[in-house]
């Protein structure tokens, strides 16, 4: 069976799933299960011969000895008892439950499964089925997904600007679905790039990556996406944490960091008060290696974001706009990032190119530096794709080739080599301006919050973008609105 009729036989069945009320994250979730199952069982076997720790009784060849309703009850069995093992097996089937209540349905999709040699299977082509299915999940609006999916045309020109090397860790600690890892994967074992031998091809496979996720649905189709790509062992240990990462100091640290930690403001959790009534509470970290005590959750990953790196280690983190302007702790971490590390670059990113709604982000590029009096940071570029730029999801996603400008003025091969396409008299409509550190300190809480080019909309009025994309940008506009208002209301309960 070739890849492309196994891609369409994977989404027919979840067309007909999908008249039974199981949506793209339900039937992704049973055929990661059912895939690393029969990938055990094929890893059982001559010339592999590995023990994956799965009891002869839970094995796959015991769930095609089953149909109907024992099949179902089989199954159900199967899944809470594999989620008490240790290392990924454990980590895959954490709460694991079954969305597919027909088993006649339950038992074609075993079928499905079972027809195909997964472990011959090109990585190439196990991680084009996967990933389709993520971003078709992500898609699905009402699944809420896409906070977990970053636009991989985005996460590639990280990759690109950032230019991973063999040998070196990369950790994300809000890993979502593994979109950083696997583009790192493939930029390092791209030939044009590095040619690799047999202990940098082992170094890549098991110690290169190291993650955080505290969703366990989101964490488990994050290792099967790892997985597929080659990335970690069957039998091996977990790459993927389901520990908080903000709680405490990390226990290592890393020579890149690449992530787009989650949106929304406050981290908080929610506890019964006496009379029995759900209440909220703002959650705060005090950590000593921290220079700000903040309840605001992405405040907080930039400082444990910092504390990750090496001496020597880099970063490029996705960041809402609050980071760059928001004052008291959000000044003094602006400030202390500035000094300790080199903040060489920001990219400001347009509106609708997230799958959550009402999203405005830049990627900030810095690079950690060791101790010394003076600060690190003498110049921010900026790189302002959003001002009069237009996307939409469906009828025009940004690509790679929308920001093949910034990767050209970033330079990745030299990034101390760079020209302001900015010029007051010759060209005022440049995106790529150079700021001083002096500059920045002298704006109002040291705002990184900075544009500079005119707002075309305001003042053309021949030239409006598609009336969608006005409605596209007057519900983000409205959606980020609401969810300030979300905010106040929550920290006045």
């Amino acid at each position: 069976m070739n890849a492309q009729s196994i891609v369409s036989k994977v989404w027919s069945f979840c067309t007909t799933l999908r008249d039974d009320g199981v949506g793209y994250g339900d039937y992704l979730t049973q055929l990661t299960y059912l895939i690393f199952l029969k990938m055990a069982d094929e890893y059982s076997k001559p010339p592999y011969s590995r023990d994956v720790g799965i009891p002869e009784e839970y094995n796959w060849q015991s769930l095609k000895n089953e149909t109907g309703s024992d099949l179902e009850v089989h199954y159900v069995t199967t899944l809470r008892e594999l989620a008490k093992k240790p290392g990924m097996l454990g980590q895959i089937f954490t709460k694991a439950q079954n969305y597919i209540q027909d088993p006649s349905k339950l038992k074609r999709l075993v079928e499905m499964v079972d027809d195909v040699n997964w472990v011959m299977m090109g990585s190439d082509t196990k991680g084009t089925i996967y990933e389709g299915l993520l971003e078709k999940n992500a898609e699905d609006t009402k699944s809420g997904a896409g906070q977990y999916f970053t636009p991989r045309d985005l996460i590639k020109t990280i990759v690109l600007c950032m230019r991973p090397a063999p040998n070196q860790t990369i950790a994300d600690p809000a890993c979502g679905t593994g979109g950083f890892f696997l583009h790192a994967y493939d930029f390092i074992t791209d030939p044009k790039n590095y040619k690799l031998d047999k202990q940098q091809k082992a170094f890549l496979k098991n110690e290169t990556f190291f993650g955080n996720e505290i969703v366990a649905n989101t964490r488990r189709l994050c290792l099967m996406n790892m997985f597929l790509h080659n990335i970690g062992e069957i039998d091996g240990d977990s790459l993927v944490s389901g520990d908080d990462s903000l709680i405490s100091q990390p226990s290592r640290t890393v020579d890149m960091v690449l992530a787009n930690p989650p949106f929304g403001k406050k981290s908080s959790m929610t506890f019964t008060n006496e009379e029995g009534e759900q209440e909220k509470d703002d959650l705060t970290y005090n950590r000593q290696d921290f220079w700000a005590t903040t309840s605001n959750k992405q405040v907080n990953f930039v400082q444990h974001i910092r504390s990750m790196l090496k001496t020597t280690g880099r970063a490029a983190v996705v960041l809402p706009d609050n980071v760059l302007f928001e004052g008291g702790a959000g000044e003094t971490v602006r400030k202390k990032l500035m000094e300790s590390t080199e903040l060489h670059t920001i990219l400001r990113l347009p509106t609708g190119i997230f799958y959550a709604n009402g999203v405005k982000a830049n990627v900030l590029f810095f690079d950690n530096k060791p101790a010394q009096k003076d600060a690190w940071t003498k110049d921010i570029w900026f790189f302002d794709y959003r001002t009069n730029v237009h996307h939409t999801l469906k009828k025009k996603p940004m690509t790679m080739v929308d920001l093949q400008e910034f990767v050209d003025c970033y330079n990745p091969g030299n990034r101390h080599d760079r020209t302001e396409t900015w010029n007051e008299e010759t060209n005022p409509e440049g995106r790529w301006r150079k700021y001083t550190h002096e500059e920045i300190l002298a704006r109002d809480k040291t705002s990184l919050d900075i544009f500079w080019l005119k707002d075309k909309s305001l003042t053309d009025l021949e030239n409006l973008p598609d009336p969608e994309v006005l409605a596209g940008e007057i519900i983000e506009n409205m959606e980020a609105g609401l969810d300030s208002f979300r905010q106040v209301l929550a920290a006045l309960q």
